[in-house]
């Protein structure tokens, strides 16, 4: 019995060794078959990693830049140093990062209506309403800008031509829009289309209340007056 016990012993013993062995060529054949393409990825991932965190690094550093140069040009607007300002904003569309370009350009259009340069500013603003490359907001935006500067400086075509398509119900932008072209008509004796308009913003819940209040007002105002001859 302890013979046959010690016989067993040996025979465990030298089948897990015959087991680790198999392990050890299987292990041999899979490294010479696939360690070069496992010791390609690690590179691969190790030089992938780098280049994302250098690329982090360095789309960050011009964020900053781009962010840092915006402020000062916004700062030289504030000082009324308009030269300046329109010079940095120009500096920010050409090489700026990110959105600042288009903040710059949407800035420097600001600029020139507040140096008097309105149609400067109109057409900057529409130039920044037709380019495709900008978002549907931005554009409604640059139009909406463009049509309030053309209330005290254009025809009710004018105008019209900018914000009529804000004025639908739903649009976010339709209560200054509506407010816009109601002032145009008015300036241009057109009594019923600025009282309808007028009568929108009073009627929409949604309009601000200092909206609604100059809509009232507006109201007032064209039904004490005597219809046009």
């Amino acid at each position: 019995m302890p013979a046959r016990h010690g016989s067993h012993m040996s025979d465990d013993s030298f089948i897990r060794e015959v087991n680790e062995e198999l392990r050890q060529d299987q292990f041999k054949s899979l490294w010479r078959r696939f360690g070069p393409i496992a010791i390609g990825a690690a590179v691969l991932l190790v030089v992938a990693t780098a280049g994302y965190v250098g690329y982090e690094r360095w789309t960050s550093s011009r964020a900053n830049a781009s962010g840092d140069a915006f402020s000062q040009a916004l700062e030289l607007a504030r000082q009324g140093e308009n030269d300046e300002a329109l010079a940095a904003f120009s500096e920010l569309e050409e090489g700026g990062y990110g959105s600042y370009p288009l903040l710059a350009r949407m800035r420097a259009a600001t600029v020139l209506a507040a140096d008097g340069d309105t149609e400067g500013a109109v057409a900057a603003f529409d130039a920044i309403a037709a380019d495709r490359s900008v978002t549907d907001v931005i554009a409604d935006i640059a139009r909406l800008r463009s049509g309030l500067l053309l209330v005290d400086h254009g025809s009710y075509t004018d105008v019209s031509a900018r914000v009529e398509t804000l004025t639908a119900d739903g649009n976010a932008l339709r209560h200054t829009a509506r407010e816009a072209l109601g002032l145009s008509a008015w300036k241009e004796g057109k009594r019923d289309d600025a009282l309808q308009l007028f009568q929108q913003i009073s009627g929409d819940a949604e309009a601000p209340r200092n909206t609604r209040q100059r809509a009232e007002m507006m109201i007032e105002l064209i039904l004490g007056s005597s219809p046009a001859e």
